[in-house]
Parts: C-alpha cells; structure tokens; sequence
C-alpha cells in the first residue's frame, strides 16, 4: 500500500511539475523582427506633403498617443518606437517607404498607412512578406478582403458602406433625384460611387443624370462642377478629400447653384473644409460620421471626450481639436494599442494580425455611441456603421438612428 502511495505521490509530483511547465511555455514571449522584452516597433507612412497633406496630422497624433502610452509605461512593460515617413501621397514613394521600414528599420508591422493609391501600391509586398498592414487609413473595400490579403485590414468604415448608407437616406427623402457626382479618379471615389449606385439599385441609371471626375493633380475642380450644374442635377455628391471638399462647397455657393448636396466623410471635417470653405456657403450640407465631433458641445460632458481633450491638453496643444484628422489619428492609435495588449507577450505578426480580427466591442473614446469595432477571421471590416448628419449654422448635428452599411464579407 506504500509502495502504491509513493507511486501515486510521485505521479502527482510530475503531473504538477508538466502543468507548471507547461503554463511557463505558455506565458513564454514569442518574437519576431521589431519586437523585444523592451521594444514594440511600429511603421507608418502619411502624407506629410503633397496633395493630401492635410492628413498628415493623423500620423502626428499618433505619435503624440504613443509618447503618452510611454509615459505611462508602454504595453505590457515595452516602450513603442513609432516610425513615420512622408510619401507625398505618391504611390512609387509608398512602396520605397514599406521596403525601408519592413527591411531595413525592422519594424515589427506597419500601421495606418494613409490613402487609398498608397495602400493599393503596397498591398502586395506586404502580403508577400507577411507583414501585417494593420488598420489602414481609408476606406477602399479592398483592404478588407482576408481571404485574397490576410496581412491588410482596414479600420474606417469602408467606402461602399458610406454610398449605401446615402442611396437609402435619399430614396426614402428624394426618390426622384437628378443626380450630378463629382469622385476623386482613384479607389477611393470608384469605391464610394460603387457603394451608391449598389444601393440605389435599379433606379442609379436612370437618377445619376451626370458624373465628373477629378485627378488629385488637378489645382482645381471648378470646370467640373460647372458642367456638373449644367447638367440640371438637382442633388450633388462631392466625394472628395479635404481640398477639393473645400473648393467644391465655394464654387457651388459661387455659382447659385442649391442642390441637395451630399459631401464625403473624408472631406467632411469643420477644421480642415467647412472653416476654409466658409460656413455660410455649408449650410444644409449633409454627410454622416462614426466619430463624435469635438467641436460640438454636446460632447463637452461625454467621458471619452474629455479624456481626448485631456491628451491634447498635454501631449498635442498645438493641434487643432476641430479637425476630423485629429480625431481619427487618436481613434486609430487607441485600436492599434487595444491590439497589442491583446497580443500579450506574443508579439509574432502572426498574433498581431490573429488579435486584429478578434476585437469585440471595442469603443474608443472618440466613436459614437452605439458605433463598436467588431472584428473576426472573416470580418476585416472593424467599423461599419454611421450616422447622417446636416451643417447647421456652425456645427454637424447628428439626426436618425446609427445605420449599418455592411459590404459583403
């Protein structure tokens, strides 16, 4: 009977010294290139000139983020090197950027690289390397296809989700529109354009009357919406990015013209377009948003909201909290940090890109109520929900319920 309880003593021993053992393996850090026991080192690539250059401040308050997620010191006890670059918007320059910081700054991934024709031109080498493109900067609906491009996700509602969202509000409110579109030639306007005329269905040949497109290179879009007007459009969709918004808002007051206009999310922010392009001439325009607008003073009591008013206080006072970009720029960081305390210490990209499609219900501070991030092995699309919303006198106020405009997945 001993001789039994020694056998069973000593069982018991190994069976606890394996679970131990086993639970050590599991909490074992796993790394690849970018990441140590001290170090998380992220790529970025933005605008900081060129065309869109008004985006470039997203890159600026991410980095202002990570600083402060430093301070408080970093993820799991690891300090986060972000490194940034400038591609002027300019594909060739996106992919000389990727290979730089993917071979020879190692970085562990590359976040929110910013524009459409940038990401398009990257896509595939990051892809091939198996580098995560994590939460890219713009809504084509192409960075959500996991089963063609597993290393890419998007973040932002898709822009296909947006034009449907827009075809609904106008069939129920004006369902014998004349419509004039004016869409950026790239991705971006084919994706928003694609998005509406999907969801106006049948009816999209017969209501869209005329369409004008724009190169990024033109240095204005005047011409174009002057052929637009003429062409007897009662109903205007500007999908446009910040620059062209703001010329398209001054030359359709210019003109007399009174549409039913309708203006992108990206070209929608009250810091950056509406202000430049005069409030008096974006009255009555109407858009929709995923995040709340920190010019609005319904916001000035929302706990989230004072926490980002907060971080600007101290880590970013020169920036302009009425821009949309800045919003955003923390928004996305907020996600990019969720994701790596999800990791753990298994900071391989392989987990990066696993804990990207396992977020469920995430709500950054700056996101509308109601609007969460929900992500999983075949929903590259975290956020696609948004809110209509009118200019008013100086402010965007919200009106109707959070709608979902969800792509096929």
């Amino acid at each position: 009977m001993s001789l039994f309880r020694q056998h069973a003593a000593s069982y018991l021993l190994a069976a606890s010294l394996s679970i131990t053992l086993a639970g050590s393996a599991f909490a074992q850090k796993k790394y690849d290139t970018g990441a140590s026991d001290t170090e998380i080192k992220i790529g970025n690539i933005m605008p900081y000139s060129g065309p869109a250059s008004a985006y470039g401040v997203i890159g600026k308050m991410e980095e202002a983020y990570f600083k402060m997620i430093n301070e408080q010191g970093g993820i799991n006890g690891r300090k986060i090197t972000f490194v940034t670059y400038d591609d002027g918007y300019s594909p060739p320059k996106a992919v000389e950027q990727a290979r730089k910081l993917v071979e020879s700054d190692e970085v562990l991934f590359i976040a929110s690289p910013l524009g459409t024709p940038s990401n398009s031109a990257i896509q595939k080498y990051m892809n091939a390397k198996k580098v995560p493109q994590l939460f890219v900067s713009t809504g084509g609906t192409k960075f959500g296809e996991y089963k063609t491009f597993p290393w890419t996700m998007g973040w932002q509602p898709p822009y296909q989700s947006e034009g449907r969202i827009y075809a609904t509000y106008l069939l129920k409110e004006k369902p014998n529109a004349k419509i004039g579109v004016m869409y950026q030639n790239d991705d971006f306007g084919k994706d928003l354009l694609k998005g509406l005329k999907d969801g106006l269905g049948d009816k999209a040949a017969s209501m869209i009357v005329a369409e004008e497109s724009y190169e990024v290179a033109e240095p204005t879009i005047d011409n174009h919406i002057v052929k637009l007007k003429a062409s007897g459009a009662d109903t205007y969709f500007s999908i446009t990015t910040p620059k062209f918004a703001a010329q398209s808002i001054k030359k359709v007051a210019e003109l007399g013209w009174k549409p039913m206009y309708f203006q992108s999310n990206v070209g929608a922010s009250l810091g950056s377009v509406i202000k430049p392009a005069g409030f008096e001439n974006a009255q009555g325009i109407l858009s929709a948003n995923y995040a709340k607008d920190a010019s609005d003073a319904q916001w000035d009591n929302d706990e989230g909201m004072k926490k980002f008013v907060a971080f600007l206080a101290k880590y970013a006072p020169d920036a302009n909290k009425y821009d949309g970009s800045v919003v955003f720029g923390y928004g996305h960081a907020q996600t990019i940090v969720q994701v790596l305390k999800q990791a753990g210490n298994d900071l391989t990209r392989a987990n990066i890109m696993k804990q990207a499609a396992s977020i469920k219900d995430f709500a950054p501070d700056t996101l509308l109520p109601g609007v969460k991030i929900n992500t999983s092995a075949t929903d590259f699309y975290p956020i696609e929900q948004l809110q209509m919303m009118r200019f008013e006198g100086e402010k965007w106020n919200l009106f109707g319920p959070v709608i979902t405009g969800e792509v096929g997945h």
